[in-house]
């Protein structure tokens, strides 16, 4: 009896063994396209023999490589499944471990622009209190940043900075404010790749998360990471304008299951010309032209500068994130030279002398800033985050301007010469608590505070040359010292119910300023307490009918420079003033809207500016001098409406157009008089976006840009046509990209300014260096299957950071 029962567990046993050796079975391979590129992501699922029943499956890694174990010998059948690809089937008889190498899917010819119209968004998104702009697997994402933002629809980049419309816009990456100067926010986004953007947001009614002087905000919103691994790419521009510009740079990506990575550098040479016409008319007591100055003024600038963004993330566990991020900006070489030759009339054009000015500046400078923050994912989906920041900014200028004065006959009367050193100094420190708490599937209530403290040291010193000496002009000799210290709190709630959307929160915020120059022993103080709401809502009627509305009110701070008392010279008759007696200005922004029929949204809207900061030309009739200085506007208002139409002509064809027609009021008391000035004005898109060629590796963009005649600081501004053609040809089985653009191919976007009112009279002609070639070419190396979400972080106080004059 023992002896049979030990053979029949014997035989038991045995039967185990094999069963478990028949199950230790493995099918595995590598899915790769046409182009034997490794295809990430695809789904692997083994059926049973007749088709119908699922037995396991897995999906490919970032190389397109599989493995299924724990297989028994058995007959199955595999498929293979990926979007845009024909299924591959294939019948397996399993009788050990099975390689199958390499499995190549089709595209699917037939579904091929199907596809593509279910994978490509929609190019524009309206709601209420934005507009998004869908740039993913566009033209426009082979190209810049920069070449982005040129292309979203009401945005206008310029030399200065970036507006919506002719209004300053806060630029944001990832719902983080970029930490740089307008200037240099310009240098860095024009070298920084657009391939991993997924969409541009104009939202024109932020929310209450936001800081209260972000009245209007562009947030660039990268794509996010699918798979771990390593990543590259290496680029490189030529650009032809009046002179060449070259930029380059390297892009560096990795992530695994703890850490991600994003390390970007690029560095950047420049010329750049710049020519303007200016006259002056001079008047008497009387408003009758006494003098006329007409200046012939071209200024050349050479720069060359070094960008690095620094994005690491450290995933604690699946609950806490440690982020650290900073963006650093150096200059070490900084040139100006502006040459002026200024011709001067009688009111009869007889000629009654001239002068030739030429300031030759060279300056200096780093921007570093360093944001470490910490974030706690609740079981409720709820997060708390933690976010320290710090600011360091070091900027000095080395000026020298000689002028050679010539009289009635033209003949050399004597010249004068000075020398002048500027300096400043900024550190700003802000610490920020938000707390996101999804109340249900339908709202969410945020709330947070922050703390902010800014300090800013300057000075200046302005040296006459008088023989071979330097002599002290203790006039223009001065330091400054700012201190600003903000407390802010706010809450939002955001609501859907059935046809309804709500967003409503409200900012509290506390300033105390204290301004103090130490050699006039002049100080100016503000404390001020101040809350900001904002309201949006909005309703779908019908299937396709949208209507909302949005209200908010916003704060602009004076930027650090503009409340600096010192005085600039560009030349002995035209100096940049600063004014320490500014104080913010206040909006408030309203606006209605409908989106109907899909392809179309009409907008009204209305914004009240109260103490509007402008920098304005001032002309002394009696020192024959022109004045550079920001002032608060009593009044501004403008208004408007908005027609859009987006529309997809065929799959590959984005047809996108835009007008505005609004009306620009000012108002101020000079002290000789009040001035009201209105002008109505148009402002409109014209953009089409291609894709060409079977496989869409050939794509374009032609935009057009009409700014019609309008009112900006007491000026009027002419009309300009700005162009762009942009073109990019994926090679190298798409690891390279060539890019083409073109812009101003019809030399229309130089512009005329001039000012009349009261005892101003003066006009300009600006040709700017707008009309280039560029060139560029970008390859990506590594697993090129990889998303990022590259993100540039800042505190609000950085975007007053404005380089001297």
């Amino acid at each position: 009896m023992i002896v049979c029962l030990r053979y029949y567990f014997i035989l038991f046993f045995l039967n185990l063994c094999i069963v478990g050796y028949a199950q230790d079975f493995s099918i595995l391979g590598q899915v790769v396209d046409l182009n034997d590129e490794p295809v990430a992501l695809a789904n692997v699922i083994v059926l049973a023999e007749d088709g119908s029943t699922f037995y396991t499956g897995t999906s490919t890694d970032d190389n397109g490589q599989f493995i299924i174990n724990n297989l028994s010998s058995s007959t199955y059948i595999l498929r293979v499944k990926f979007i845009g690809f024909k299924d591959f089937t294939q019948k397996i008889i399993l009788t050990g471990h099975l390689d199958l190498k390499r499995i190549q899917l089709h595209e699917v010819p037939e579904g091929l622009d199907e596809v593509t119209v279910i994978a490509k968004k929609p190019t524009i998104t309206r709601k209420p209190d934005r507009l998004i702009f869908n740039v993913e697997n566009t033209a426009l994402s082979e190209g810049s940043t920069l070449g982005v933002l040129k292309n979203t629809p009401g945005v206008i980049v310029t030399e200065s900075g970036v507006n919506i419309k002719s209004y300053p816009a806060d630029v944001y990456i990832n719902n983080r404010k970029v930490q740089l100067t307008s200037e240099e926010l310009i240098t860095l986004l024009e070298s920084a790749p657009a391939n991993s953007i997924k969409s541009v947001e104009v939202i024109t009614n932020p929310p209450a998360s936001y800081d209260a002087d972000s009245g209007s905000v562009i947030n660039i919103v990268m794509s996010k990471n699918l798979v771990t691994g390593y990543r590259g790419s290496v680029f490189n521009n030529y650009t032809q304008g009046v002179f060449p510009r070259y930029n380059a740079g390297t892009s560096h990506y990795f992530k695994n299951n703890k850490v991600n990575l994003n390390l970007n550098y690029s560095f950047t040479k420049n010329k750049i010309n710049r020519d303007q016409e200016d006259t002056v008319n001079y008047l008497d007591n009387s408003n009758n032209i006494e003098e006329i100055w007409t200046s012939n003024i071209n200024r050349n600038t050479w720069s060359e500068t070094h960008n690095l963004n620094l994005n690491f993330d450290y995933y604690i566990d699946d609950k806490n994130t440690l982020s650290l991020t900073s963006t650093g900006l150096y200059t070490p070489y900084f040139k100006y030279l502006i040459r002026n030759n200024t011709d001067i009339r009688d009111n009869t054009s007889v000629f009654k002398g001239r002068f030739s000015s030429n300031n030759l500046s060279r300056d200096n400078k780093y921007n570093i800033g360093t944001d470490l923050i910490f974030r706690h994912d609740f079981d409720n989906s709820a997060n708390l985050t933690f976010n320290a920041h710090y600011t360091i900014y070091d900027y000095e200028r080395d000026q020298n301007v000689l002028t050679n004065n010539f009289n009635d006959n033209n003949m050399f009367s004597g010249d004068s010469e000075f020398n002048s050193t500027a300096n400043q100094k900024t550190n700003i420190i802000t610490g920020k608590i938000d707390y996101s708490l999804p109340l249900n599937d339908s709202s969410n209530f945020d709330v947070g505070v922050k703390f902010s403290t800014v300090n800013t040291e300057s000075d200046i010193e302005k040296l006459d040359v008088v023989g071979n000496s330097e002599v002290i002009d203790l006039n223009n000799t001065d330091a400054f010292k700012y201190n600003e210290t903000v407390f802010a709190a706010y809450s939002n709630y955001a609501k859907s119910w059935e046809a309804w959307e709500l967003n409503v929160g409200v900012r509290l915020e506390h300033s105390d300023i204290k301004g103090e120059s130490l050699t006039m022993n002049e100080s100016n103080t503000q404390d001020y307490l101040d809350w900001f709401p904002n309201v949006s809502l909005s309703h779908q009627m019908l299937e396709n009918v949208l209507i909302y509305g949005n209200y908010k009110r916003s704060i602009s701070r004076p930027s650090y420079t503009d409340i600096n008392p010192f005085t600039f010279f560009l030349n002995e008759n035209t100096v940049v003033l600063g004014n320490p007696n500014l104080v913010p200005t206040y909006v408030d922004h309203f606006k209605i809207g409908t989106n109907f029929l899909e392809n179309f949204t009409v907008e009204a809207y209305y914004m009240n500016y109260d103490g509007d900061i402008v920098e304005l030309p001032r002309q002394d009739n009696q020192t024959n001098e022109i004045a550079y200085t920001p002032i608060n506007l009593d009044k501004k208002v403008e208004y408007g409406f908005d027609f859009i139409f987006d529309y997809y002509p065929t799959s590959t064809w984005n047809l996108y157009f835009v007008t505005s027609f609004y009306n620009s009021l000012e108002e101020s008391d000079f002290g000789e008089g009040f001035v009201e000035q209105n002008q109505w004005s148009n402002y409109s898109v014209l953009s089409n976006s291609f894709a060409f060629l079977k496989d869409q590796s050939l794509t374009a963009n032609l935009t057009f840009t009409w700014i019609g005649k309008n009112l900006q600081q007491f000026q009027t501004v002419e009309d300009r046509l700005v162009s762009e053609l942009s073109l990019s040809k994926t090679v190298f089985k798409k690891k390279g990209v060539i890019s083409l653009a073109v812009e101003d191919f019809f030399n229309l976007q130089n512009y005329e300014a001039s000012t009349h009112y009261l005892n101003q009279s003066s006009s300009s002609f600006i040709d700017r260096d707008t009309r280039y070639i560029k060139l560029g070419f970008r390859y990506k190396f590594g697993n090129t299957k990889l998303s990022t979400n590259e993100r540039t972080t800042s505190a609000e106080e950085r975007q007053r950071l404005k380089d001297m004059q």
